[in-house]
């Protein structure tokens, strides 16, 4: 064998390792992600995080998980609606749920309801990703590596759901208070709620559940029989989002 095929060889071998290093590395320096966290993945794969909405116990006029969830995690206030981004915010029932609106009286459908990532186990959001920049955590959280992401957009395209945000213009000056515990990002990076990631990491609720003063919002393990959130949907049968997009969206709402 020439000094050449040898090197072409050797030349092979490392870009195949460099590969299989990025693809394998998805999520290892994103918040949230296993190796921040310190969580071994296999403490997670029994869990599917979930959540149910109340949507007759949410007050029209109450914003109280907004705002704390938006202050938690720096979330812009760009003052446009046009370029607006959101993790947590409100729908019309119409608009949310408009398979089940009409039975509803005229008020009732007008009315707006808590929306927000999905969460879906079966997450197109991921699979359009070129840079696994979104990607599925082994309890069900779809989760961003803000470092990763590119600004492609394919994600928002492929989310059905309209969960995610672009930030167009650098965040910073448009956050009132920032929190130096979370990352925040920068222009040209899509953004989504994430579960409060990194809070379930160490034991604690998602803020949005912690802060809403009706309880009007229910957390837990879908995979686990005995929970709260697993009885309210064995008991009475809540709407998730399109489901028949076969998303299997991890947020279900009460009606």
């Amino acid at each position: 064998m020439s000094d050449d095929d040898m090197d072409r060889k050797q030349f092979l071998k490392l870009i195949g390792a460099a590969a299989a290093g990025v693809l394998g590395g998805a999520g290892v320096i994103s918040c949230g992600s296993a190796a921040e966290d310190g969580a071994a993945p296999e403490q997670k794969t029994s869990r599917r995080w979930g959540m149910v909405v109340d949507t007759t116990k949410c007050p029209a006029d109450c914003t109280a998980c907004i705002s704390a969830c938006h202050e938690a995690h720096n979330v812009p206030d760009i003052g446009n609606k046009k370029e607006e981004v959101k993790w947590v915010w409100k729908e019309k029932y119409e608009t949310l749920l408009p398979e089940s609106a009409g039975r509803l009286s005229e008020q009732r459908r007008s009315l707006p309801v808590l929306t927000l990532c999905n969460h879906c186990d079966n997450p197109p959001c991921v699979r359009a990703c070129p840079t696994q920049a979104t990607f599925r955590r082994d309890d069900g959280i779809v989760q961003m590596d803000f470092h990763r992401c590119i600004g492609c957009r394919f994600c928002m395209a492929a989310c059905p759901y309209g969960s995610r945000s672009f930030n167009f213009r650098d965040p910073e000056p448009h956050i009132a208070k920032l929190t130096p515990q979370f990352p925040h990002r920068t222009r040209g990076v899509v953004e989504k709620c994430n579960f409060c990631a990194e809070r379930l990491d160490r034991g604690q609720q998602p803020l949005c559940v912690e802060k809403c003063p009706q309880k009007a919002l229910v957390f837990g393990d879908l995979n686990d029989a005995g929970s709260e959130v697993r009885r309210l949907i064995d008991a009475r049968a809540p709407r998730q989002r399109k489901p028949e997009l076969g998303t299997e969206p991890s947020v279900y709402y009460l009606t």
